[in-house]
This record gives structure tokens, C-alpha cells and sequence, in this order.
């Protein structure tokens, strides 16, 4: 039986009302980095997509709900969290093809290496001597890494990876040059997509996609713009957080 959601917690849903999210009130909470993630990640029948730094799940449950054969493992390190993941899975009927897993992926795989045909993952923003963190202390933990952080984080989703499997991430813009140095020992075929919150802003985010061990040369993607000039969704972010779409 699914664990009773804690007296914080709040049930919004997601993909317009496709997906139902439990998350706490205060902290960390699933938006538009994890609609982004999601959409990216784009997986296909019958394979096996793995939420790294889950949260309650938002992303895995996702693509999940895009692909009803799609199999998913959700890997956090906060207990509570991840009992809230246990529950929106079975909020969302996916108990029977999806788990949810606490444990800390920087302390040693926390599964079989090489089951996974995808990775998705939002790893936190900051590392030990960048801009200060939150001053609330659950956000605080979900956005800071020690120093190096970023490659550890790296390199776990790529011991969790099959080859040829696929490394989807969303991470801060200015972050850009400290990923692609991560992840250029393991994956090839990299793709950035620089997102811009207005066509005339500068890019806040990428969404990079890798494949394990490939050689292909690198790309840039067109940019993802998410608000026009009346401040609502452009009609690809409107996609992307009403039907799950990347493109």
C-alpha cells in the first residue's frame, strides 16, 4: 500500500491533469525544467527510463505516461520524497512498471549497471563555492553539490546507462561548458538546445541529449523559446507542458 502523503504535501497534476504529482508545499517543487526533461527524454516502447535525483517523480512519471510500455525506476536520495514517488505512482497506476528507489546515486549505483536505455536527469545547479543557495534547507539540498559534483553526477547516470543508451539533462545555462567537459570521456552525439525564456533574452537553460559511447560529432538545436511577447507559452511550450512534445 502506497505511504500516506505527509500534512505539507500538496496534489497538483501535470500534462494537463494526465499526471498526478503529491510534493511538498515548501522545497523543491516540479515545473517547467521537469516538463522539458520529460518531453526530451522521448522514450520509446518497451524500454527502461531512469529518474535520476527524482524528487516525487515528476519527470519519470512523465514519459511514463507517454508510453504506456515504458518502464521506469525513480532514484532519490530524500526519504520523504521518495516515499511521495512510491505514492504518485500508484496515484498514476504505474505501481506494477515503475519503483522508486532512495538512495544516493553518488554513493554507488543503486542498480544493475547498464539496465537503463535512458536517463533523465535534473542534476542540482550549484556546487560548494557557487552563488548562495537557498536559505530554505530542503531546496537548498536539492540544488547544491560538493565541488566537482557535476562530473560525479555524470558519470553515475553513465554507469547506469547501457551502450548506445541515451543521457537526457536539463542544467543552467552557464553550467554549459562544465557539462560538455563531463560528458566528453563517455558520450557522443551531443546535442544542446539552448532555452530562452523570451526570443530577445539570453538562454537561463539547455536541455542536452548524449548517447553512451557514439562518436558522432557534436550539435546546437534551434533555441526553445517559452514565452512571447504577451508573456503567455509559445505554442511549443504550450505543447510541451500540455501534451508532453518536445518538438
Amino acid at each position: 500500500m502506497a505511504p500516506e502523503p505527509p500534512e505539507d504535501a500538496t496534489r497538483d497534476t501535470l500534462l494537463d491533469g494526465r499526471v498526478v504529482l503529491w510534493q511538498r508545499r515548501r522545497g523543491h517543487r516540479a515545473g517547467t525544467d521537469a516538463v522539458l526533461l520529460a518531453a526530451a527524454a522521448a522514450p520509446r516502447p518497451g524500454e527502461v527510463v531512469v529518474d535520476v535525483g527524482a524528487g516525487t517523480g515528476a519527470v519519470g512519471l512523465m514519459a511514463a505516461s507517454q508510453v504506456p510500455e515504458v518502464r521506469i525506476v525513480l532514484i532519490e536520495r530524500d526519504p520523504v520524497l521518495a516515499a511521495l514517488a512510491v505514492r504518485n505512482l500508484a496515484e498514476n497506476a504505474m505501481s506494477g512498471r515503475g519503483m522508486s528507489v532512495c538512495a544516493d546515486v553518488l554513493a554507488g549505483p543503486p542498480m544493475a549497471p547498464g539496465g537503463a536505455d535512458v536517463v533523465a536527469t535534473n542534476p542540482p545547479f550549484l556546487e560548494q563555492g557557487d552563488a548562495p543557495a537557498s536559505p530554505n534547507p530542503a531546496r537548498a539540498a536539492a540544488h547544491v553539490l560538493d565541488a566537482g559534483g557535476l562530473a560525479a553526477w555524470i558519470d553515475a547516470c553513465a554507469r547506469l546507462l547501457r551502450r548506445r543508451g541515451r543521457l537526457v539533462l536539463i542544467q543552467r545555462a552557464d553550467k554549459l561548458p562544465a557539462c560538455l567537459a563531463a560528458l566528453a570521456p563517455r558520450f557522443g552525439a551531443i546535442r544542446v538546445t539552448p532555452v530562452h525564456p523570451r526570443a530577445d533574452a539570453d538562454a537561463t537553460r539547455v536541455v542536452i541529449t548524449a548517447i553512451k559511447d557514439a562518436r558522432t560529432p557534436a550539435s546546437l538545436a534551434p533555441p526553445f523559446v517559452l514565452h512571447g511577447p504577451d508573456g503567455r507559452f509559445t505554442e511549443r511550450a504550450e505543447r510541451a507542458h500540455r501534451e508532453g512534445t518536445w518538438e
